[in-house]
């Protein structure tokens, strides 16, 4: 009986120390931040970029900004629009000219932006 005893209390322990763990820890997020879409974008324009590492960061959605959400959808319509995939195994680049041109356009734009943030941040203005 006591070892009946020990057991149920050594599994009621652990199973008591899991739920404790389990209700205390929050859920992983992933936060996109402007400088993580700048060097994408970068990348994209240098055609360093690969499709799946291009897709791993456009395909989720920022929730904790409205603007960068903005921005991913607009990049996401320009691959979508200008996007030659197929051409990368050939060493050719991921957009064409007119989608290069878009993206580097959304990029100097998301650039400013950043940078005016940081500004306001500074000196201490909302």
């Amino acid at each position: 009986m006591a070892l009946y005893l020990l057991i149920f209390a050594v599994c009621l322990l652990v199973v008591g120390g899991t739920v404790l763990i389990l209700l205390f820890s929050r859920t992983p997020r992933y936060r996109t931040e402007p400088e993580q879409l700048l060097a994408l974008f970068d990348k994209a324009l240098r055609n360093e970029v690969t499709p799946t590492e291009w897709n791993i960061v456009m395909n989720y959605p920022i929730r904790h900004d409205d603007y960068l959400e903005g921005v991913r959808r607009r990049a996401q319509h320009v691959m979508q629009e200008y996007g030659r995939h197929w051409q990368i195994a050939q060493g050719k680049p991921l957009l064409n000219d007119t989608g290069r041109k878009e993206l580097t356009a959304l990029r100097d734009h998301l650039d400013a932006h950043h940078r005016l943030r940081q500004r306001r941040r500074g000196s201490g203005d909302p």
